[in-house]
């Protein structure tokens, strides 16, 4: 189950602050409460906020070292150095480049540029190093998103005769190098330091060429977004500015754009980052460096589609990594705090993507390593309440290497220590944070109220979003939903609640779910848009969160499902008495979070087990692939508990969706619950044939659907099983959601599965 949490909570002094802040600026007090709860909270910085700008950038003689650094590369160009730039490979070392490279350009320099390919490293390293001085000879070098971790490679640098400047945005270490150094994170006048390496690189533009190196904030604000820096401060003027540069795109970034219709923070980040990170991780970093410094647009052109075949052909190779790690993982089980692994040829270059989608399907922190001789070279992801740095401090007398920050890290660790690191992690991890850490949130702003179109339109002023200015989400309560599919066989849905309209793409999933009077809340986010001159306010669901103990008029469709299972064979399970499942319920669930999965077809039977009490309920389908302990009602067919340990089921015969090696336990052996008030006499099923026929074309989904909307001569339950039955001997069809009968087939009883399942049921 996710988790709904509130992102703010006033005291009665801070909503008359929000009250007055909303007065003096214009805005509802939902837009002012926003901004207020992220530090926004006084009349001119909501008005920086809301107009970000040039206007409010910071001076770049702030910053600890910037002086020197003009001085020193004003002296090289008077004195006709030969100046280099070392960069990163990634989107954000790349489009520091593109920056610092242009900009010594309009100051007169001519750079050499470099940039490492991933499989040399991170960074500075003496191999790198000597490779520029064979082929350029420089006098100087400077590093844009690297070098405050290269002491040692800085004093190589200099022993070979250069002046070095190191421009870095990462983490301070224990001793600087010895050399000019910028960066925001130095304790200096300067007030902001969650600048990305590419803003660094722009603030040294700025000090070096003035308000010229604005033309640059197009490189600038794509680094930004893609090093998942806060967009916040001055990095929000830094996209802001960008993104109108780009209104009018030099040719690199019409290149990359295409025909983009909307071009937004999200444009950038799920667009265009990842094809310029696809060329490192494909091992050609140059070719995304040359791109971006190119002015040939013929040649980027054909940069640009190859870095977009890079993306591709990464997309496919991450798609079979993460299958596999995902097989992997449900083979060991994911039953512990933390999720590591190690693989003979993984691609070190997609271990770290593999691993934010492992650690978001089964919320826990992920460590994926790909072995290289008897060391392991991994990357670490984590979820958004563990802190995976502090993590792996705990345990450094076991890692041979590690840095990053709190959702991620880069480790190394020796074959040795593997397993001994993994258990150091497990129970650090497990006696630092709570179960409840572990389940997925879902932060709002708050209940939907007011004016919805006017909040709407206020909020598209919060632009750009991304971290740490995330869209904000809102929600409504519901009972019973009016929701609909978007058209025949669309995986879309349209709802309307409260006065707005609701669109939730690849909502069928929840549609029963909607069309029940199970409470629900429905969360999502406003949405303007324009067609034909008109205007639209709707809103994108992005989740629905319920409480599956509630709710009655989904019994039917839980029988629906109950009815289908029947055409599985019976699954082996040890049973348990009553007195003995409670037992061993109690200690499973005290001993483990993960791991069990309750299925029953009768909520009631959950009061018969007080151990259950606390465990969220999921009706039909599994909420989320973490495998934390957990109670299903009604499991869809096709739903698969291969992930789990164990599967208790309430209640029997025991047909159960897909369960791999999970053991199955059952109290009973012969409860069929409903499915004993059907008949199965042949006459009755001609009765209900006949009696269906003559409602040939009504529109429905399901069995329970039609049953409902049959009504009538027959018991909703007696109408379901036949429909089953009816169609598995091919005598119906409810393809395309409408009832539709086969004309000329003949065919027995016998040969329907759930016929003789439930026959052979009542028979004793």
């Amino acid at each position: 189950m996710k988790r709904l949490v509130r992102e703010f909570e006033f005291s009665p002094e801070q909503l008359q602050t929000v009250r007055e802040l909303a007065a003096a600026t214009g805005l509802t007090e939902t837009t002012a409460g926003i901004l207020y709860a992220r530090g926004v909270d006084t009349e001119g910085k909501m008005q920086a906020f809301l107009h970000p700008s040039a206007q409010n950038f910071l001076s770049p003689f702030l910053m600890q070292g910037m002086r020197e650094a003009v001085e020193l590369i004003t002296r090289a160009r008077d004195e006709g150095w030969r100046v280099a730039v070392f960069g990163d490979y990634d989107a954000d070392g790349i489009g520091a480049c593109a920056v610092i490279s242009r900009a010594l350009s309009l100051f007169g320099i001519e750079p050499y540029l470099f940039v490492p390919e991933r499989t040399d490293g991170y960074g500075l390293s003496v191999g790198a190093i000597d490779r520029i001085f064979d082929e350029f000879l420089p006098d100087l070098i400077i590093t844009v998103d690297c070098g405050i971790s290269g002491k040692d490679e800085v004093e190589y640098i200099k022993e070979q005769g250069a002046y070095v400047i190191v421009t870095d945005h990462h983490e301070l270490p224990e001793e600087l190098p010895g050399c000019i150094v910028i960066d925001p994170k130095l304790k200096d006048d300067y007030p902001y330091d969650n600048l990305c390496g590419a803003g660094v690189a722009f603030k040294l533009s700025e000090a070096l060429i003035g308000e010229r190196a604005y033309a640059l904030l197009d490189f600038a604000a794509l680094s930004t977004v893609a090093d998942s820096v806060p967009l916040v401060g001055e990095n929000r003027d830094i996209v802001a500015e960008g993104l109108k540069r780009m209104q009018s795109p030099r040719p690199v970034f019409s290149a990359l754009l295409g025909k983009t219709s909307e071009l937004t923070a999200q444009t950038l980040a799920f667009s265009v980052a990842p094809r310029v990170n696809a060329a490192g991780r494909m091992g050609n970093a140059a070719a995304a460096l040359t791109l971006f410094t190119s002015e040939d647009e013929e040649e980027i052109a054909d940069l640009a589609a190859r870095l977009g075949e890079y993306n591709s052909e990464r997309q496919k190779y991450c798609e079979e990594l993460f299958a596999e790690v995902r097989a992997r993982v449900e083979e060991n089980g994911a039953y512990g705090n933390v999720i590591m692994l190690a693989g003979e040829n993984w691609n070190a270059g997609f271990v770290g993507i593999v691993a934010a989608r492992i650690a978001e399907l089964f919320s826990r922190p992920t460590l994926l390593f790909v072995r290289r001789g008897n060391m392991l070279k991994g990357s670490a992801r984590s979820i958004e309440n563990v802190n995976i740095f502090e993590a792996l401090r705990s345990c450094s007398d076991l890692i041979t290497e590690f840095g990053g920050h709190a959702q991620a890290a880069g480790v190394n660790v020796s074959e040795e220590n593997f397993e001994a690191l993994r258990k150091a992690l497990d129970a650090y991890i497990g006696s630092r944070y709570a179960r409840e850490e572990f389940l997925p949130c879902v932060y709002v702003a708050g209940e939907a109220t007011g004016d919805f179109r006017r909040i709407a339109h206020e909020l598209d002023l919060l632009e750009p979003y991304g971290v740490g200015n995330r869209r904000p989400l809102f929600y409504m309560d519901a009972g019973r939903v009016n929701a609909s599919l978007m058209k025949p066989d669309s995986p879309h849905l349209t709802l309307n609640m409260g006065g707005l309209d609701f669109v939730y793409f690849g909502g069928v999933k929840d549609l029963d779910i909607l069309k029940s009077d199970v409470k629900k809340r429905i969360v999502f986010e406003y949405n303007v848009s324009h067609f034909r001159g008109k205007e639209y306010v709707k809103g994108f669901v992005k989740c629905v969160l319920y409480d599956g103990a509630t709710g009655t008029d989904i019994c039917l469709d839980a029988f629906e499902n109950a009815v289908r299972l029947c055409a599985r064979p019976p699954v082996a399970a040890d049973f348990l008495p009553a007195s003995e499942l409670g037992r061993f319920l109690e200690a499973r669930i005290g001993s483990c979070a993960y791991g069990l999965c309750v299925v029953t077809a009768d909520r009631g039977a959950l009061s018969r087990y007080p151990a259950l009490k606390g465990l969220g309920i999921d009706v039909f389908r599994l909420s989320s692939g973490s495998c934390m302990n957990t109670v299903l009602y009604a499991p869809a067919p096709d739903e698969d508990l291969s992930a789990f340990r164990e599967v208790v089921v309430l209640g029997g015969p025991v047909r159960l969706p897909p369960c791999g090696h999970a053991r199955v336990i059952t109290e009973s052996t012969a409860d069929m619950g409903a499915l004993f008030s059907v008949s199965c006499e042949r006459d009755t099923l001609l009765q209900v044939f006949a009696y269906l026929r003559k409602r040939e074309g009504l529109e429905a989904r399901s069995y329970a659907e039609i049953a409902r909307l049959a009504g009538g001569e027959f018991s909703a339950q007696q109408l379901v099983f036949a429909l089953a039955v009816f169609e598995e001997l091919g005598l119906i069809s409810t393809a395309g959601g409408r009832l539709a009968f086969v004309r000329g087939k003949k065919t027995d009883l016998s040969r329907s599965e759930i016929y003789n399942a439930v026959s052979r049921a009542k028979e004793g």
